[in-house]
């Protein structure tokens, strides 16, 4: 489906698989998808061969979930990217797996770890550090964090630069599981607000989105989802042939 192998998981059933992964050792890339993701692959063949190679991959967005019905390929339901993030602090607490935080600005990086450990006192946090590095202090920051080797390593970066990034350095950071949360941190720390949970239901967090930034985000949305559009319906039909 659109490429590529998007995993049949519910969202426990997800962090099931998570913590099977992590136990396991091996360096693993986690990528969540939307309709967005979708349309930047179709641009973009890296960032689809990464995708692709990644022994995870969630279905972010509800309209990918529609889409796979229409598809005939049907998932179980969505598995937000916010959602899962959360539900990994509380497994990283259970399990005591180590988590390190990489993102955003200095503050909202520093006050998600606070609201993190507020919620999980039992958290092991190997560290954290702002997305606002440079080339020149990469080598660095990759040497702090293989120095903590931790289990969990949290991207929070924008896309395509988190499945870059991660794809070029997952094995220099010597972390086991990454995952790129985007704009989670912002969520966490409360800078910014999340859809009301109707909303999410009903697959309309883009809308709210929408309307707290609509001269940013109009082309994203709006040019974005009928582009998605167009490509499940080719889908379509080439699944009919």
């Amino acid at each position: 489906m659109f490429g590529i192998q998007i995993d049949r998981l519910t969202m426990d059933e997800t962090v099931d698989r998570v913590g099977e992964l992590i136990d396991g050792g091996v360096p693993t890339q986690h990528c969540a998808v939307n309709a967005g993701k979708i349309v930047l692959m179709e641009d973009d063949e890296e960032l689809r061969r990464i995708i692709g190679s990644c022994a995870l991959v969630s279905a972010d967005g509800q309209a990918v979930v529609w889409a796979s019905h229409i598809l005939g390929d049907p998932l179980p339901e969505r598995v937000a990217g916010i959602d899962l993030f959360m539900r990994l602090l509380s497994l990283a607490e259970r399990q005591g797996y180590s988590v390190y935080f990489l993102g955003a600005r200095p503050e909202v990086v520093a006050e998600v770890v606070r609201r993190a450990r507020l919620r999980h006192p039992s958290l092991r946090v190997a560290g954290w550090h702002d997305g606002y590095f440079t080339e020149a202090d990469q080598p660095e920051l990759l040497a702090e964090i293989a120095g903590v080797h931790p289990d969990i390593l949290l991207v929070g970066m924008p896309s395509p630069r988190k499945e870059y990034w991660l794809a070029a350095n997952l094995e220099r950071t010597r972390a086991t599981f990454a995952m790129g949360v985007g704009g989670s941190f912002d969520i966490l720390a409360g800078v910014t607000t999340r859809a009301p949970y109707l909303l999410q239901r009903l697959g309309l967090e883009w809308a709210w989105r929408f309307a707290a930034e609509p001269r940013r985000l109009w082309r994203r949305y709006f040019v974005g989802n009928f582009r998605f559009l167009s490509i499940t319906a080719r889908q379509r039909r080439r699944g009919r042939l």
